[in-house]
């Protein structure tokens, strides 16, 4: 072994140490990397390679569209989707994909996603024995971004056919890929409000035809989402409180109205159809006293789970898009940063109406006065 080769070698045992060591003091995988300096992806590939830490990786090549494909026959999966706020577990099959280009598509009956495999850049097997022996271990698929951000995992249950699990591992992976990721680049600000055409964007804004529209809106006019909605505030937008999330799903556990949650990454976009009902806000104080209390709203329905850091909520709003079948609304969540947290709809097909339940909902949460720019 070469001089470079043994430096590299020890270097990897140091980082399983080090990530063993945070692992054992309770972090999330995110937050043990994180401690010791590095993303969640470059801590994984260092576990790649014999040795005897709890968690250990195999690397895994493309195509993305047909691993997942390979995994419908391994039946029930965990699905999970998370942003650096809130986390959607979501149990199902793996069924109905397709791609065009570099979008993709999941529209099994459970698993709803979309996937933008741009931004994937890297694939692991991953298993983890549990801290108590007794206990079985975890066993996924994480899949990051250039910059080792998370875009996708999926977690074998219970129920989970291991053989076919096994056969998509031996098929995809290959110890030989040596993933190298970046550090984020800090994103361009916004435009100021005084370069961008409001009257324009607030028109088109008004002839939408359909709510995917949206996205190619904001790029037209060079509009940041969230100062988007403050462009049209009053006319398509409306602010409510921090509050309003966890008011609008106990109504929606209460009367039964089915909902859609999307939370995204920036590499997949996970979806939630139906009704919820176990509403359970959390609160967790940390180890020093003076460490801040994290608030959770947690939805923990059978087969359906969200984790959302209700104390990072800065802004809340209320958004119209027209449509060809009406107006649709959304409650939609962002956090200190500006990020996008979370989506809510009530649920609704193509070429049906929004549900007057869902427009209920919304319109008993009380609106916030207009904030200045």
């Amino acid at each position: 072994m070469n001089a470079m080769n043994q430096g590299k070698q020890m270097n990897a045992m140091t980082l399983r140490e080090q990530f063993s060591l945070a692992r054992s003091e309770g972090k999330r995988a995110k937050e043990a990397a994180e401690s010791i300096g590095l993303s969640e992806g470059a801590a994984i590939a260092a576990h790649g390679g014999q040795h005897d830490h709890a968690l250990k990786a195999v690397a895994l090549r493309g195509p993305w569209i047909e691993l997942l494909k390979a995994l419908e026959h391994c039946g029930p999966l965990m699905a999970l989707t998370r942003n650096e706020s809130t986390v959607h577990e979501k149990t199902g099959v793996y069924q109905k994909l397709s791609v065009n280009g570099h979008i993709g598509l999941a529209l099994g009956a459970e698993i709803d996603l979309r996937l933008f495999f741009d931004k994937w850049h890297a694939g692991f097997a991953v298993t983890e024995a549990a801290a108590n022996p007794g206990n079985p271990g975890q066993t996924s698929f994480q899949f990051f971004d250039a910059q080792g951000r998370a875009v996708h995992k999926i977690f074998a249950r219970e129920a989970t056919n291991r053989s076919v699990w096994q056969a998509v591992v031996d098929t995809f992976g290959d110890p030989s890929l040596g993933y190298v990721f970046q550090k984020p680049m800090p994103l361009a600000p916004p435009k100021p409000d005084a370069q961008i055409d409001a009257q324009g964007f607030t028109d088109a804004w008004g002839n939408m035809t359909d709510t995917h529209q949206f996205f190619g809106l904001l790029r037209q006019y060079g509009v940041e989402r969230q100062q988007g909605l403050r462009l049209v505030e009053g006319r398509f937008s409306q602010r409510v409180g921090t509050d309003a999330l966890r008011a609008m799903l106990y109504d929606a556990a209460l009367d039964g109205t089915p909902i859609m949650v999307f939370v995204g990454s920036a590499g997949c976009i996970q979806i939630h159809t139906g009704p919820v009902k176990r509403i359970e806000p959390m609160e967790v104080k940390g180890k020093d006293a003076h460490a801040p209390v994290i608030q959770w709203l947690n939805i923990l329905d059978p087969g359906f789970n969200l984790h959302l850091r209700e104390d990072l909520i800065a802004n809340v709003w209320v958004v119209e898009k027209p449509t060809d079948d009406g107006v649709v609304t959304s409650l939609e969540a962002f956090d200190v940063n500006g990020d996008l947290m979370a989506m809510f709809f009530g649920a609704r097909k193509p070429g049906k109406p929004e549900l007057q339940a869902w427009r209920d909902i919304l319109s008993r949460l009380p609106r916030l006065e207009a904030v200045a720019a």
